[in-house]
């Protein structure tokens, strides 16, 4: 009886487990079929994102023309399109004096808005900003002779194929078809576009190309058509069937190159806009266009070869890493939420696996200038490693490294030890006066935890050689920045401080509750780096460990910050910080009772579309630490305008859009509940309902800290 029980035990547990779901041996999901279920076809005109093509470090949006035909705004990016005006007149960037504040005691100076110093202020702010490269689009002639608008295209649909990269669009103009097919190089700035139509051997169908000028506009799809005479455009080679330009903009110089088979001509339309009319011969032509920073020193490829490589690398992608299949869940709401995860995945690998963080807005267009945000990198960047694509991760992650040496300036100006990191700057490391930038400080652990997600991953000496400076350096300056106070006889942190809402006053604040949780696991961290290289625990971070102020309560719930009045009446928007104390974090300093009953007065009383795009999945995960899986999952597919996902899977709800630390954050949330976390007791799938309701096939997620 006893061995009949234990095997009817062992069979009723595999039988719980199929169904409800279960890591699967590697290659057992059918991939292709998967990403192929959420390919896009689109048939709308007036689609607000563009389409795109890319490869990490170059992207080209377009319209349903499979081009930048009607849309203006759409762009064609890289990670080296920056440019910067000159200063003002006989001033450098480091004429700029800082801002001296009061910080407990000592006058700390801080890059703040300087109104005596306006014009730098302002030079600084806008310097470097990214900048659009030029606009590609079709030029569709009527029989009468007239360009073609939007409303003349008849039977617009797009495909764009996941599983290869590439886009296929096709419509009608008076009854003629027209083909546009759309290739980005896996490797280099190259596009390519096989155009195919009767219109062609009647003169009706050309190829434009446009050049602007940078915007120096805050947010912009950084273009500027309306300034001819502050840039150049020049031809330096012209055969018969290709051209390369020139392009000169202040100290910023750049070529692009354009080859086309069969006949055809190029002619100048004005200063910096070109035309590229096929010979009429053949019904279908192409073209392919590569952007260099650089003198193009190679030959230009053919269609056919850009559309080999492709076919060779999307299928890789798709193919490395983790996969998740949530096909035979009996919730309805499967489909949506596998599509979110897959086109996430297809927009981070365009927009967010370069060889620099990516701005909020990836290479959609401008935001902040073009700028990258050193706090939302985790955001963006940290879900690599928990697909078990470090290498995507591991691409910026020396921009660390690059800007060590500036940073423990910027800390020793301000009289502080270690590194202090920035918080938006380019890929030139330097920071613009700005009253969040200044005093934001929940980025400063950032290169910590991004360390340990190597070590788990690469648990070896190198890995541990590789990151121990910056791991040091950064705990120095969290140890050094805390204050102590002496009253209270406990490290403080702030004022001045901004917190993750930013919505706090900076003078007056202290102490808020995700900023010390963080401070606790990167010191905590930090000392466990130092014993695995056999060195001795640091007696001062273990001294600001131990006496650093706990998380705030008031009324047995966790608040933003200390002393915060009305915090869930009046503070009840933005982002609810609380909860990634224990969801992002792992809970250093969390009483876990609290804890649930800070996540049930989140649930009740936030306004969550006031928030953005990262705040879903951190509440997710911390419904999912708490024991609440089936609240996890509707986080991921809340209804709010600010967590909507359009057909390209983009994430916007104001501006910026997009706004891709949305994508970023689901991904991260997504392998956090199949995987699960230190600490999960080994539940499987420990983030997903046990009703049935889910089944997950996944493969290759790795545990979360």
């Amino acid at each position: 009886m006893r061995t009949k029980f234990f095997f009817g035990a062992i069979f009723i547990c595999f039988l719980v487990i199929k169904a409800f779901g279960q890591e699967q041996k590697p290659g057992t999901i059918d991939r292709k079929s998967l990403v192929r279920r959420h390919n896009l076809r689109l048939t709308n005109v007036s689609e607000a994102g563009p389409t795109q093509v890319g490869n990490g470090n170059f992207a080209y949006g377009f319209d349903i023309t499979g081009m930048q035909t009607f849309n203006d705004q759409f762009t064609t990016m890289s990670q080296w399109s920056w440019h910067s005006t000159q200063p003002p007149k006989g001033m450098k960037p480091a004429d700029f004096k800082q801002t001296l504040v009061d910080t407990h005691g000592r006058m700390v100076g801080y890059d703040l808005p300087d109104s005596n110093q306006a014009e730098l202020t302002q030079w600084l702010s806008s310097n470097p900003h990214r900048f659009n490269l030029g606009r590609i689009g079709l030029i569709l002639k009527k029989e009468d002779g007239s360009t073609a608008l939007p409303d003349d295209l008849q039977n617009p649909v797009q495909y764009l194929d996941l599983w290869t990269g590439i886009a296929e669009s096709n419509f009608t103009v008076e009854g003629q078809k027209v083909k546009v097919t759309t290739i980005c190089d896996p490797a280099k700035d190259v596009l390519s576009f096989k155009i195919e139509s009767d219109l062609i051997p009647e003169g009706r169908l050309g190829v434009f190309l446009n050049f602007p000028y940078a915007s120096l506009k805050y947010f912009s799809n950084g273009s500027d058509y309306k300034k001819p005479l502050l840039h150049k455009t020049s031809i330096t080679l012209k055969n018969t069937n290709s051209v390369v330009f020139d392009r000169h903009m202040d100290s910023t110089t750049y070529q692009v190159a354009c080859r086309w088979s069969g006949s055809g001509s190029m002619k100048k339309q004005s200063e910096h806009s070109y035309s590229f009319y096929p010979g009429r011969k053949n019904r279908s032509i192409e073209y392919v266009f590569v952007f260099s920073p650089s003198k193009i020193g190679y030959s230009l490829p053919s269609f056919a070869e850009s559309k080999a490589k492709s076919v060779n690398h999307w299928p890789a992608f798709w193919k490395s890493g983790a996969a998740i299949d949530l096909s035979q869940s009996k919730d309805p709401r499967w489909f949506e939420l596998e599509r979110r995860i897959i086109l996430s995945e297809y927009v981070m690998a365009i927009n967010a696996a370069g060889n620099f963080p990516p701005q909020e807005t990836g290479l959609v267009n401008n935001s902040w200038y073009g700028r990258f945000h050193y706090e939302m990198y985790w955001w963006h960047a940290a879900h690599y490693a928990l697909w078990d694509r470090w290498p995507l991760l591991n691409n910026s992650l020396h921009v660390y490294s690059d800007n060590l040496t500036s940073s423990i300036k910027r800390a020793k100006l301000q009289g502080y030890v270690g590194v202090r990191w920035p918080k938006c700057t380019g890929p030139d490391g330097r920071e613009w006066p700005d009253k969040t930038h200044a005093w934001l400080i929940w980025q400063q652990p950032h290169p910590i935890f991004f360390a340990e997600l190597d070590y788990r991953a690469h648990p070896t000496l190198p890995t541990l050689k590789k990151w121990n400076k910056i791991v040091e350096k950064t705990a120095d300056f969290l140890t050094s920045y805390a204050f102590w106070d002496t009253a209270r006889k406990q490290y403080i942190l702030g004022p001045p401080i901004k917190t993750v809402p930013e919505n706090n006053e900076p003078l007056t604040t202290q102490n808020p509750a995700f900023e010390l949780a963080y401070w606790r696991y990167g010191l905590q961290t930090a000392q466990q780096w130092r014993k695995k290289l056999k060195l001795p625990p640091k007696p001062e971070w273990e001294k600001v460990l131990k006496n650093l102020a706990p998380i705030p309560v008031k009324d047995s719930l966790y608040e933003q910050w200390e002393g915060i009045d009305n915090m869930w009446t009046k503070f009840n928007f933005e982002h609810p910080a609380m909860a990634g104390i224990f969801g992002v974090l792992p809970g250093n300093g969390v009483d876990k009772h609290i804890m649930e009953k800070t996540y049930q007065k989140i649930q009740a009383v936030w306004k969550y579309d006031t928030g953005w795009g990262w705040d879903f999945p951190m509440v997710a995960m911390s419904a999912a630490r708490l024991g609440h899986p089936e609240q996890a999952v509707d986080m991921l597919l809340h209804p709010s305008k600010k967590f909507g996902f359009d057909e390209h899977g983009f994430v916007g709800g104001g501006n910026p859009f997009p706004y891709i630390p949305s994508n970023g954050g689901l991904l991260y949330a997504i392998a956090f509940m199949t995987a699960g976390w230190d600490g999960d007791k080994n539940i499987h799938e420990p983030g997903w309902p046990k009703d049935g309701s889910w089944v997950v096939k996944w493969e290759g997620f790795k545990k979360a800290p």
